[in-house]
């Protein structure tokens, strides 16, 4: 989340005549993310969220990421519902950009996971897979494997600016993933987004998932291997190999991993940290002037990065070889 467009109070009390959620009371920028305009609104009936859609997202994508929400929550899944107007549309426009009005989810985020927490966010990610069957629409990653290469060179040029040699290091990490990336594993609805601030809990239990801007039809080990990337490493970069297997352990206790899909964390994980390096070097870069957003420095992926290209068997994640079934 991030604002990127500001919201005049004239323009959204005119907006807010089209539902049935009351009048405003007040309204407050959300500067965490990178993606969208957000706001917490508050009207006499309650507290939403407000997303103006910027550029970088295609407004082809919003039915996918409205209707998923919907499909996710009547499947049993906690997560924010789009509000319905009352011309039964879930998407407007407000400040001349594509603008929907989410329900509001009570929970916090944790900045500082436990293990326990990965072991729910585990069981909530595997939920989640399984809910996602059936979604009929689709849509394919924007920043799967073969993407990687062409975002990259809009920061090659600048890529040492960061840190001296990152640019070829990308590139010798480039060629590895196009070579060695899985196909032939399971497909099927990720987050690949569920970082530590897209997840809530209430007295350390799950209670919802957030932000699904990214999600898509993908490989689901690489959802897991992504939320590895981010829940399991300390603030000084090094790998948490309890809140792993906590991790893991919470997913398998509801959806089994096959064999194929464990073997293959090591190259998916791999994959997820350049991913998020690659992101966040362009945002690093390409700060638009005057939007009320923090970019995330990309040298954090840089070292899990390093981390992950030395491993050489799954047992570094936690997983017992012996038991790969259980």
């Amino acid at each position: 989340m991030a604002v990127y467009t500001e919201v005049s109070d004239s323009a959204l009390i005119e907006h807010l005549t089209k539902y049935d959620i009351g009048e405003l009371s007040s309204i407050k920028g959300i500067a965490e993310g990178v993606e969208n305009s957000n706001y917490l609104l508050t009207t006499t009936k309650g507290r939403y969220i407000l997303t103006l859609y910027e550029a970088r997202v295609d407004t082809n994508d919003l039915p996918f990421f409205l209707g998923l929400m919907e499909h996710l929550a009547q499947n049993g899944l906690s997560c924010p519902l789009p509000i319905v107007m009352k011309n039964g549309e879930t998407l407007g426009t407000l400040e001349n950009k594509p603008a929907a009005i989410i329900s509001f989810l009570d929970g916090f985020s944790v900045k500082r996971p436990s293990a326990d927490h990965c072991k729910e966010l585990g069981k909530a990610l595997a939920q989640l897979h399984m809910a996602g069957e059936g979604f009929s629409i689709k849509r394919a990653n924007a920043l799967a494997v073969a993407d990687w290469r062409p975002l990259f060179e809009k920061s090659e040029k600048r890529a040492d600016e960061v840190i001296v040699g990152l640019s070829d290091k990308i590139k010798t990490e480039l060629d590895f993933l196009e070579r060695n990336w899985p196909h032939d594993l399971p497909k099927g609805v990720i987050h690949a987004d569920m970082f530590t601030d897209n997840v809530f809990f209430l007295q350390n239990k799950f209670s919802g998932i957030i932000d699904f801007y990214f999600a898509c039809n993908d490989l689901l080990a690489y959802d897991i291997a992504i939320c590895l990337n981010d829940w399991c490493f300390e603030p000084d970069w090094s790998f948490n190999i309890t809140k792993a297997r906590a991790l893991l352990g919470g997913y398998r206790s509801v959806r089994p991993l096959s064999q194929a899909e464990l073997e293959a964390l090591p190259v998916l994980c791999r994959g997820a940290a350049l991913r998020f390096l690659l992101t966040r070097l362009f945002d690093w870069l390409n700060v638009p002037v005057g939007a009320m957003v923090t970019p995330k420095n990309p040298s954090e992926y840089i070292e899990k990065l390093k981390f992950h290209k030395g491993v050489n068997s799954v047992a570094l994640y936690g997983i017992d070889v012996n038991k790969v079934n259980s």
